[in-house]
């Protein structure tokens, strides 16, 4: 028994890689593969619609980025509070809990956001919206694991996340061809349908036989992240590689027109069209990541892998000048593969923790990464100002790029890890 662990007692016999097929169509994995795929499209679709709904609600110039970004952050926070809100309910009263409760939140306040008429109440809105967004990843990723034997997690993981990020291109489709109104109710519908496929879904068998044995071990207690020098370093560690992927997404794709207007496109880049194709190569680089994690045996040498790729391709784009939009559409597509391996930072922080823990942990650290765009935005814009876009985006994404190097290094590796364990209150 390794310290500040406690065994569980009468450990889940282990399951033969030859399942592999039954186990990726077991209702968990198709469900919580179809529920990221609205969240995702939800939690784009305002990077997607920023211009025109901004625009619809009468705001005009700069004031187009600086509101923009007060709104992102917005969302961003909200998920920052929602990530600790539903990771604690998760460890506490189960993780399908969280699957019900956190769609049912965003639906109702992305059909809500197609009816506001100032940039006050859309930002309450993108912020209520960022709470319940913030509980579907970290909730089905704890439960897949959880149920499905550790030769096959892997491969269950990239499936949800390659299928669900690839919400985020139908966004762009929709708000291709409808009106932004329309594409927030579409999202919004699209997840309350999705709550009647929630009822046949089951609890894990691991949380079943937490819950029943009754014990006083300490279930979603956040503070216990913080009282023991091994688990804060590894929550700590397990927050910090995944900050690149957001930063991609959040200031090189989501700001690429302004960007790309001072390398001097020879034409203008879309958002909506940049997001669609750094999505559709985060569908590849996530199942290309989930598998390779289980083909090489190793989920570090594959973050090790894509962050070498991510920071030569962020360094291209940041100096390629006078290129065609083509050109900056093709390199969002390829920066979305180096910023794939989500599937396998979300799976190796849940591998790191105990059952008692493991919600709490999977849920708040990708939202704090992606409530970690916040101090990146705030950082890019205040230096924009006086260093221009584009330097500005290197040094923030140079930071992030190496703080998550560093970061990945103090991390062990968890293939193959039994899940069967909890987290003891040891305080040192």
């Amino acid at each position: 028994m390794k310290a500040g662990k406690v065994e569980l007692a009468a450990p889940i016999e282990g399951r033969s890689p030859s399942h592999l097929f039954k186990e990726l169509t077991h209702t968990a994995v198709i469900v919580s593969a179809l529920g990221y795929f609205v969240d995702i499209y939800d939690l784009v679709l305002f990077s997607i619609v920023r211009k025109p709904s901004l625009e619809a609600l009468g705001v005009t110039g700069p004031q187009l980025l600086s509101d923009g970004v007060y709104l992102l952050n917005m969302q961003m926070g909200g998920m920052l509070l929602g990530g600790l809100l539903w990771g604690i309910l998760g460890d506490k009263r189960g993780r399908i809990s969280v699957l019900f409760g956190s769609i049912l939140l965003y639906s109702v306040a992305n059909i809500l956001n197609a009816f506001v008429t100032d940039v006050q109440t859309y930002a309450i809105l993108r912020f209520v919206a960022g709470i319940g967004l913030a509980g579907e990843l970290g909730a089905a990723v704890t439960l897949v694991s959880e149920s499905l034997s550790k030769e096959n997690r892997g491969y269950a993981t990239a499936l949800i996340a390659g299928i669900g990020v690839s919400g985020a291109i139908l966004a762009g489709l929709v708000a291709k061809y409808f009106d932004w109104k329309v594409a927030y109710i579409i999202g919004g519908v699209l997840g309350l349908a999705l709550l009647g496929l929630r009822v046949k879904m089951f609890e894990s068998p691991l949380f079943r036989q937490l819950d029943q044995a009754q014990s006083k071990i300490r279930r979603g207690q956040f503070l216990m992240l913080w009282t023991n020098a091994s688990r804060c370093s590894r929550y700590l560690a397990s927050i910090l590689i995944g900050i690149p992927i957001w930063f991609v997404v959040g200031v090189l794709v989501t700001f690429a027109p302004e960007i790309t207007q001072e390398l001097g496109a020879s034409g203008p880049v879309s958002a909506a069209t940049g997001i669609m194709w750094a999505y559709g190569g985060l569908v590849i680089g996530d199942l290309g990541s989930g598998f390779l994690s289980q083909l090489l045996r190793s989920r570090k040498k594959v973050v090790f892998g894509f962050l070498v790729a991510l920071t030569a391709l962020m360094l291209t784009y940041l100096n390629s000048r006078g290129q065609s939009p083509s050109y900056y559409y093709g390199l969002c597509f390829l920066l979305g593969i180096a910023a794939g391996y989500w599937a396998v930072f979300v799976t190796v922080a849940a591998e790191q923790f105990g059952t008692n823990l493991r919600a709490t942990v999977a849920t708040t650290v990708p939202n704090f990464v992606r409530g970690l765009l916040v101090p990146m935005t705030l950082a890019f814009q205040s230096l924009q100002a006086s260093l221009g876009l584009k330097t500005s985006a290197l040094i923030v994404g140079l930071i992030a790029v190496g703080i998550a190097f560093f970061a990945a290094m103090t991390l062990e590796e968890t293939f193959g890890k039994d899940l069967n364990f909890m987290e003891g209150d040891g305080l040192s």
